[in-house]
């Protein structure tokens, strides 16, 4: 599987200039795994050359045309793969494995070794280097692809035979298990040093933020290209390249809508792509009999942090308090950032008469957690201090409509705030209205 670099999340303002962060300013842990990744993979190569026989003509001459049609896909797409490579949010998924995978499929691991080595050394010089990625990424990168090869080629190259067609139904369950291990081998290791790097991610959401789909699709062209190469004319590579360039495209377009509904300080949704997906979201409860809770959520004296210790640390906080909303709410709920110091949250698929009850253990568990934080700044040090009050409204008890919920958990932020802050407040549902008495428009009913 195509590993993703160890990137930063593009929605941080401040970098640091490109590539200068060295390996040896990686923390303790990650450092060691990525040290211990770069042997292996030396030690795997190592090996694969003396202990596998000389490759033949063929071989050779199969690797130099895999190896080009790779230099060409990579030219062909570098405008797209250099903007997919800026915006990536946690790996950066490129889409050589097509390449590298055929090549452990159909090669002797010391050929296929100088496949990765011909792709990732071109991709770094073309892709990787003018979008900042410092080469220690690229070298761990390509270490964990030559990993993944040399566990397919051990598969396939029993005793360190020869590779042979794809004819039978058992060379077909070859290629599917080869494909399942060359991708735990790449995500393990790649994973690992992300969550190693960033303490509290969690798995789940750094392999989303790869597309493990689009993984797994790459390999699956790959396994095709293996096949149809292994019996016939080692020029029909080239058929993959159009349809390649179409998938990266496409993906390109993905990820570019994905950005426009990302707020560019905490990457949370923007308030515009938060209450789209909340609509969406009532509307699918409503359809199966599910309550939806709003949680608006405000910082309580921020501008006295940014005036204590400055804006960018004030960054800092609403980054922290963000990744708190994202650690503790569903992977299905929705988070967003209102502007400022505010934030929303939809939690979604409650059983309606535990709406609230459910609401207010998850605002509970938010408030505590913002409670505990220690931000470590770049520009003033620690900040401390935090918390946050919360305001709680669900559907039914409070509406159906999204701008009733809102309007009920920002009549119960304010009473939040109005009673001291760092306080969780859930809106009474206000009583129904006498018979041919009008309802006062939103807002007005709920005194904001």
């Amino acid at each position: 599987m195509t590993p993703g670099q160890v990137t930063p999340r593009p929605v941080r303002r401040r970098h640091p200039a490109p590539g200068s962060r060295a390996l040896r300013g990686l923390p303790l842990r990650p450092l060691l795994l990525v040290l211990a990744v770069e042997l292996l993979a030396a030690a795997a190569v190592v090996a694969g050359v003396l202990l596998v026989p000389a490759p033949s003509r063929s071989e050779w001459l199969l690797a130099g045309l895999l190896g080009l049609v790779a230099v060409a896909h990579t030219e062909l797409s570098v405008n797209a793969e250099r903007i997919r490579r800026r915006i990536a949010e946690t790996r950066y998924v490129n889409m050589t494995s097509v390449w590298t995978f055929s090549a452990a499929l159909l090669l002797p691991p010391g050929l296929a070794t100088a496949v990765v080595g011909v792709v990732y050394l071109h991709l770094y010089l073309r892709v990787s280097r003018p979008s900042g990625t410092p080469p220690h990424r690229q070298v761990f990168s390509a270490a964990t692809v030559l990993l993944a090869v040399h566990a397919v080629a051990a598969l396939r190259l029993p005793g360190g035979a020869a590779p042979g067609s794809f004819g039978d139904p058992q060379d077909a369950a070859t290629v599917l298990v080869a494909l399942g291990v060359y991708t735990a081998v790449n995500t393990l290791l790649v994973v690992s040093v992300l969550r190693l790097t960033s303490p509290g991610s969690r798995f789940l959401a750094i392999l989303r933020g790869g597309d493990v789909g689009l993984e797994l699709a790459t390999l699956s062209i790959g396994g095709l290209v293996a096949v149809v190469l292994a019996d016939t004319s080692p020029w029909y590579a080239l058929l993959a390249v159009l349809p390649l360039m179409v998938v990266e495209q496409t993906t390109l377009v993905r990820q570019l809508e994905a950005r426009v509904d990302t707020d560019a300080k905490t990457g949370l949704l923007n308030p515009a792509a938060w209450q789209w997906r909340t609509r969406r979201l009532l509307e699918r409860g409503a359809r199966a009999h599910r309550a939806v809770a709003v949680l608006i959520l405000d910082l309580d004296h921020f501008k006295s942090v940014n005036d204590r210790h400055g804006h960018l640390a004030g960054d800092d906080v609403l980054q922290a308090v963000a990744d708190v909303l994202t650690a503790e709410v569903r992977d299905d709920d929705l988070a967003g950032r209102f502007g400022g110091e505010e934030f929303v949250v939809a939690v979604g698929g409650l059983r309606p008469d535990a709406a609230l009850g459910r609401a207010r253990e998850v605002a509970e568990r938010i408030r505590h957690s913002v409670r505990e934080l220690t931000v470590q700044t770049a520009s003033a040090g620690p900040v401390d201090g935090l918390s946050v009050s919360i305001g709680v409204a669900a559907s039914p008890e409070h509406g159906t409509d999204l701008n009733r919920l809102l309007a009920a958990a920002d009549a119960a932020l304010y009473e939040a705030k109005h009673d001291g802050r760092d306080r969780v407040r859930v809106r009474r549902p206000d009583p129904p209205a006498a018979p041919g008495v009008a309802t006062p428009p939103v807002g007005l009913s709920y005194g904001t």
